[in-house]
């Protein structure tokens, strides 16, 4: 594989159309492609994710609020750690929906055969525990066309690797979300015009890459 930054192909990944799948890679002056203890994308795709989806041209830059999730259970919302990647800039014109990165810790992901299972039958969505209330949560937050980013990895289950990718977007669809694009992130550094891999810290026996989902809050008003 290359270095360059984008490679555009085709992926069907339960939709009715292709959508566009890119790769990112780090540059050649980054010296490590190594995701920090605990974390699931290298620092070097932050910064990528911050330049590209924070800037807006002719309007204020978006908030990048970045959610790390390490369980599922009753009070998720109040065990995830909160980081501000790109600050709220005070004044009185008006701001854009912000951008919302879920990191999503392997042991927290879905397995394949899960379906969502609601709380309350009077308010769906709204008080649900596991990944069906936080697509509904995080979709009042970004009510405004804002944009959710899913950074997943696959697990091993059973010996073998399994993919959330498909469960995570048909709960998010649920929720009102659209699903626009899958980035897939490598891990590694550039070696020459190849890439070595540089896996996270725990991460199963041949995992190179992390995924990126791409999401929009439908706004229906």
């Amino acid at each position: 594989m290359t270095k360059s930054d984008h490679h555009h192909t085709t992926s069907h990944p339960g939709a009715s159309r292709p959508l566009p799948t890119t790769v990112w890679t780090p540059d050649s002056n980054n010296p490590s492609g190594v995701s920090a203890p605990g974390e699931v994308l290298p620092g070097w795709a932050l910064d990528k994710i911050r330049a590209e989806f924070t800037h807006r041209p002719g309007r204020p830059p978006a908030r990048l609020i970045k959610v790390h999730i390490r369980d599922t259970e009753p009070g998720m919302d109040a065990r995830a750690r909160v980081t501000y990647l790109a600050p709220h800039e005070d004044g009185r014109s008006a701001r854009p929906a912000p951008v919302l990165l879920a990191e999503l810790h392997p042991d927290t992901l879905p397995a394949p055969d899960d379906e969502p299972v609601r709380a309350c039958d009077e308010m769906p969505g709204a008080v649900e525990n596991g990944w069906s209330g936080f697509f509904h949560r995080a979709h009042r937050l970004l009510f405004r066309n804002g944009v959710l980013l899913l950074a997943t990895r696959q697990r091993r289950d059973a010996g073998r690797l399994t993919d959330p990718l498909g469960s995570l977007i048909a709960s998010a669809r649920t929720a009102g979300f659209r699903y626009l694009q899958h980035i897939v992130i490598i891990h590694g550094h550039p070696d020459g015009d190849r890439i070595t891999p540089t896996p996270p810290e725990g991460a199963p026996p041949g995992l190179i890459h992390s995924d990126l989902l791409v999401l929009s809050a439908i706004n229906s008003a």
